[in-house]
């Protein structure tokens, strides 16, 4: 029994860590050579977020750092940043995660969208104080509220595709104790 609940586990790893290529390849994909005047969403962070929230033994904080610093790399940001800061969102909603099993989405999505909003306010600050050129305040503002708005579509398609659901107090964690 436990080592079927540990193949599911890892499965679902290797399952974000896939999607997570797949969103990867999508953004570095030539759709447009003109500059943009708004950023889309950040679906990999969104995603991230709605899996820590809901099953946070899916996303170790290693396979995260991996998979943010791949798109810190090949998205030109500054290396290990954007890991660091992702990585440090997402440890704080898996703290979060039992008290808020029991709230409503609304409380679920808020808290989500109070880590995205630290995580793009911070990666401005320290870009500044270091004096690293970065896209303009518009660029990083569409980009965090675009995804605070795909955060919903993600929880649903993750929920109702790939069977991501928060867990409830009778359901098994990773090591097979009661939450």
């Amino acid at each position: 029994m436990a080592s079927q609940a540990s193949s599911q586990v890892w499965a679902m790893r290797a399952l974000y860590a896939m999607l997570a290529l797949v969103i990867l390849f999508w953004s570095l994909l030539p759709l447009s050579t003109l500059p943009a005047s708004w950023a889309g969403p950040d679906l990999i962070l969104a995603l991230t977020f709605a899996w820590a929230l809901r099953r946070p033994d899916f996303v170790p904080a290693l396979l995260i750092a991996l998979v943010i610093l791949l798109g810190d790399l090949l998205l030109q940001r500054p290396p290990g940043l954007m890991a660091f800061l992702v990585v440090l969102g997402a440890e704080q909603l898996k703290t979060r995660a039992i008290g808020l099993r029991d709230a409503s989405f609304a409380g679920e999505w808020a808290a989500a969208s109070l880590v995205v909003i630290s995580v793009a306010a911070l990666n401005r600050v320290i870009l500044a104080v270091l004096m690293v050129d970065q896209a303009p305040l518009g660029l990083t503002l569409s980009q965090a509220m675009l995804t605070i708005l795909i955060y919903p579509v993600i929880v649903v398609i993750s929920h109702l595709l790939f069977g991501v659901r928060k867990l409830s107090p009778g359901d098994d964690d990773a090591i097979g104790s009661r939450i």
